[in-house]
């Protein structure tokens, strides 16, 4: 059949086919054909699409920056709803009402402000200087081109453009200022009572529809989390080392080959006598310091005690008490000139007059230590370790290679691989999502261990590096998986009675909190209404006057102060309330004494109305943005992550 068309299509037949075929790719495009266009389109913001891919690569972005920001407290478990696509998309609907705004408006980013940004990026830097190959590999390593990445940049720069307009033409009135440190640095004088939740905890049992109830309510607080057990096959540069098995003869070989670094650097005592000279004297009055350096030199050479030369004579006021002694002396430590005289000198022996940047010396070297090679015997066995640990790290390198590929070519178990290479295969508890021990621990094992290809489709993990610093990898593969369910309710009765128990308590404490708060504004005294507490007696807490960050007062004890009304003058005002752990409270308010602007110094106002300007101006931006993004025609579609 195939040759009777390959014979008709000649001549005006073959001309048809081809016209047939391209007029649709002409109106369409090959795209229609091999199925590329079109790109699903989660929104639209007054036209402007935005698609599932830029979604998808934000949210990865997102993702990666919380894993760099939170580090080893990265949860991924945290980020796999769609929430997080949720709240992406809603900050790229806002960046691209801001983007289209900003152009509407007539702003425009300029290429040299454009490559000024780039330019001055620390990321793209080496020593300090732009790098164009750093640049090329941080763009190629997030999956950018220079193109892109640079329109990119672009679009943040106009952006901001808008934000700065109006955060930076914010102020802050005088009146506003002093509002606000009226409020800000108000005090208070307070007292107030605690009331523990555990002294109203019910004898009574609660009842079954309760603990019923508060089962079919709570059913995510109950749920187990999803856990694996795993076999594993770890493979370890350090546990390859066998440094034992290591001859004599290569040892010896390899101290000859490398005696250099064996070398114990040289030592030597040193004294001088140093005449000061400056760097630019003239050269009669260098030539007369050299003259009478050389006649001390003379002088001890003729007899005379270098320790009492130099105690008379040095102007090294450090070691000339000590007779001109430097102490031991490593090379590096001392001026270059000094420095080559000194090490070239034999012990013993008077220098010639040495000019350095200081002045002119007279050097003796009284001891020499050092400058030979240690013994072979005092360095075999870490000869030994690192000729191991070498043979170790070629056979890892070896092995790691093979591991990962047995691994790959019998994805369904790990003995086969392990009998090959000689390993051992071996077994975890139950994992959960946030890591188990040791090396099960590494975020980068437990990603692989909960990973699709790994739990669900039953292969064996890629080989993982745990530890880039670290000859260390390791082989995964689930054998057992719990997923996340809800435990029954007979697993969870005690919890239930008990959090029911605690939360009749928490209710009761500050019932009864708020019949004492009543009584206090009936007019009782405060130390009465304490005493006669029950179960047992309030002890009444005088902090006395206290700001709204008061250290050592409860923070819901402040919260609750600053919120009570103000009392007038001579009574006291009244709130009641609870602490996190349930325990009840009463704040007694007593008298309020506002800040004072006019009391401020200079630099404390000036500091404090810049930082209301700041969030006054950032609120503004929020709500010129709220306004822009309400005007917008935006169309979102239906995350393919949402639940229908």
């Amino acid at each position: 059949m195939l040759q009777e068309i390959k014979e008709r299509a000649q001549g005006w037949v073959a001309w048809a086919i081809v016209i047939l075929i391209t007029i649709p790719f002409a109106l369409w495009g090959i795209q229609s054909y091999l199925g590329i266009g079109g790109e699903p389109v989660v929104a639209k913001v007054d036209g402007t699409k935005i698609t599932e891919r830029q979604l998808d690569q934000n949210v990865q972005r997102t993702r990666m920056q919380l894993r760099e920001r939170l580090g080893g407290a990265y949860n991924p478990d945290l980020f796999e709803s769609g929430q997080l696509r949720a709240q992406v998309l809603e900050r790229m609907i806002r960046d691209t009402v801001l983007l289209d705004a900003s152009y509407g408006m007539g702003m425009r980013v300029s290429d040299e402000a454009v490559r000024a940004a780039i330019l001055t990026e620390p990321a793209f830097q080496r020593d300090g200087v732009f790098d164009k190959d750093t640049y090329e590999r941080v763009l190629e390593l997030q999956g950018m081109t220079p193109m892109a990445y640079e329109e990119r940049l672009r679009n943040g720069l106009l952006s901001t453009q808008l934000s700065r307009a109006v955060t930076e033409s914010g102020f802050t009135t005088g009146a506003e200022l002093a509002a606000a440190t009226r409020l800000l640095r108000q005090q208070r004088d307070i007292a107030y009572l605690v009331l523990p939740r555990d002294g109203f905890v019910p004898d009574a049992e609660p009842s079954a529809g309760e603990i019923q109830a508060y089962y079919d309510a709570n059913q995510q607080r109950f749920q187990s989390p999803e856990r694996v057990k795993l076999s594993y096959i770890v493979l370890d540069a350090d546990a390859l080392a066998k440094p034992a098995k290591v001859d004599e003869a290569t040892l010896r070989a390899a101290y000859q080959e490398r005696i250099d670094e064996f070398q114990e650097p040289e030592r030597r005592d040193i004294r001088h006598i140093l005449l000061t000279l400056p760097a630019d004297a003239s050269d009669a009055k260098a030539q007369k310091v050299k003259d009478h350096i050389a006649e001390l030199r003379a002088k001890i050479e003729a007899g005379a005690d270098f320790a009492a030369v130099a105690k008379a004579n040095s102007e090294d006021p450090l070691s000339a008490a000590k007779g001109g002694d430097l102490g031991m002396v490593e090379r590096g430590m001392m001026d270059p000139a000094f420095e080559q005289a000194a090490f070239a000198l034999k012990q013993g022996v008077i220098s010639e007059p040495v000019r350095s940047r200081f002045g002119y010396h007279l050097i003796e070297v009284t001891k020499v230590e050092g400058g030979k090679p240690k013994p072979f015997e005092q360095v075999r066995d870490q000869l030994a370790r690192e000729l191991g640990r070498s043979d170790a790290e070629k056979n890892y390198f070896e092995l790691a290679e093979q591991l990962a590929n047995l691994t790959y070519e019998s994805p369904d178990s790990l003995i086969p691989a392990a009998e090959a290479l000689g390993l051992k295969v071996q077994t975890s508890d139950w994992i959960e999502r946030g890591g188990g021990e040791g090396i099960l621990a590494n975020p980068k094992v437990t990603a692989a261990a909960f990973s699709e290809d790994v739990l669900e489709q039953g292969n064996n993990s890629e080989l993982i590096e745990p530890d880039p610093d670290r000859m260390q990898s390791i082989v995964v593969r689930v054998d057992e998986h719990e997923p996340a369910a809800v435990r029954a309710l007979d697993d969870v009765r005690d919890e239930i009675v008990q959090t029911l128990k605690q939360q009749q308590a928490s209710t009761a404490a500050l019932k009864a909190a708020e019949a004492m708060a009543k009584r206090l504004r009936g007019g009782e005294k405060l130390a009465a209404v304490a005493a006669e507490a029950k179960p047992e007696p309030a002890a009444v807490n005088e902090p006395g006057k206290v700001t709204r960050n008061q250290q050592g007062v409860p923070p819901t004890v402040l919260d609750l102060a600053f919120n009570a009304p103000r009392p007038a003058e001579g009574a006291a005002s009244y709130a009641t309330g609870q602490e996190p752990n349930g325990d009840a409270l009463v704040v007694v308010v007593r008298a309020v004494e506002d800040g004072d602007s006019k009391a401020l110094k200079s630099a404390q106002r000036d500091a404090e109305r810049q930082i209301l300007t700041r969030v006054s101006a950032e609120h503004s931006f929020d709500a010129v943005l709220d306004d822009l993004v309400a005007r917008a025609k935006i169309e979102r579609k239906k995350l393919s992550s949402e639940e229908p």
